[in-house]
């Protein structure tokens, strides 16, 4: 039924920083949810490779400290080059399965030279093509020293089935104006992807579905230092201060009313599946649409630049 739609949240870890073992982890997870007849895939913030979880304990914000350098070096070359073909596979995957997918991944961006990094969020389509490709807008605290500030290009919204879906990255999802963007398109299934952790979903989530009267899917990553690759450079520097568990997960998926319809997953890895109807959101819509009959545009009003941005402009 076109009303219904099958999702599936990916709460496990990757391969820290190894995008090749990472993109063979979420390649066996595209055909673990088709089997189980997902319709949507969706991995946490930053998932392919990992998220910068170092900086926290290796002196991050020293200038000019070798480990924090060479750790960024490997960091580049484990990230994505989209322009290369490098989610190819994810993509035929995606089409050969019919499943939509939302991936968090560190984009090494050619369109920004091919050597700063971005935190993308990108939507593969039930046809295979990559319809957006949204860089973080603001990185928080100490990403800043790790990963470049985006532009407003993926600010978009793309139907599936009877859905309208759209997402943002951590704590992006506390910025009220990239919300009023994504509303603004009709997004009623919002997708909110994390690197994992409690501490973030417990209360945004209820909140941005009640506010906006549509689902939200909360997505996080889990990470403990045993999932931490032998071979990860200053590895011991790592470890003397790294606790066990950095990220706990606490996936969910909150209804257009507000109130759980998972509530948060905690330490568990793997897949969570929910089936979502989407007559839910008409039936939250009667008294409430920040973007249709409870808004009033003639007062206040948001203007979003959605070009993509270069230092260079060519004109041959």
């Amino acid at each position: 039924m076109e009303n219904l739609l099958k999702v599936a949240l990916a709460q496990i870890a990757p391969v820290w920083l190894d995008k090749q073992a990472t993109l063979k982890k979420i390649e066996q997870t595209i055909l673990e949810a088709a089997k189980e007849k997902a319709e949507l895939l969706v991995f946490g913030e930053a998932f392919l490779p990992g998220y910068p979880f170092w900086l926290a304990y290796t002196e991050g914000a020293a200038w000019n400290l070798k480990v924090n350098k060479e750790l960024h070096a490997h960091y580049a070359r484990n990230s994505i080059q989209i322009e290369a073909g490098e989610l190819d596979a994810i993509c035929k995957l995606a089409k050969e399965n019919n499943i939509a997918i939302y991936l968090g991944m560190m984009e090494r961006a050619k369109d920004r030279g091919g050597h700063s990094l971005y935190c993308s969020l990108v939507y593969i389509d039930p046809m295979g093509e990559i319809k957006s490709v949204h860089r973080k807008l603001q990185p928080t605290y100490d990403e800043r020293l790790t990963w470049a500030p985006g532009d407003g290009n993926g600010l978009q919204v793309h139907p599936l089935k009877q859905f309208t879906v759209g997402g943002l990255n951590c704590w992006e999802n506390w910025m009220p104006l990239p919300r009023t963007a994504l509303y603004g398109q009709g997004e009623n299934l919002h997708v909110a992807v994390w690197p994992g952790g409690l501490h973030n979903t417990k209360d945004i989530t209820c909140f941005i579905a009640r506010e906006s009267r549509s689902f939200v899917i909360s997505v996080s990553s889990l990470m403990r230092t045993s999932d931490f690759p032998k071979d990860t450079p200053h590895l011991d520097k790592i470890l003397e201060k790294a606790p066990k568990v950095l990220a706990n997960g606490g996936s969910c998926i909150a209804g257009p009313d507000g109130e759980w319809i998972v509530e948060p997953v905690i330490d568990n890895e793997g897949l969570i599946y929910k089936t979502l109807d989407f007559n839910r959101v008409y039936e939250e819509r009667q008294n409430f649409d920040p973007v249709g009959h409870y808004s009033r545009p003639d007062v206040t009003k948001l203007t979003v630049n959605r070009e993509r941005q270069s230092t260079v402009e060519f004109k041959d």
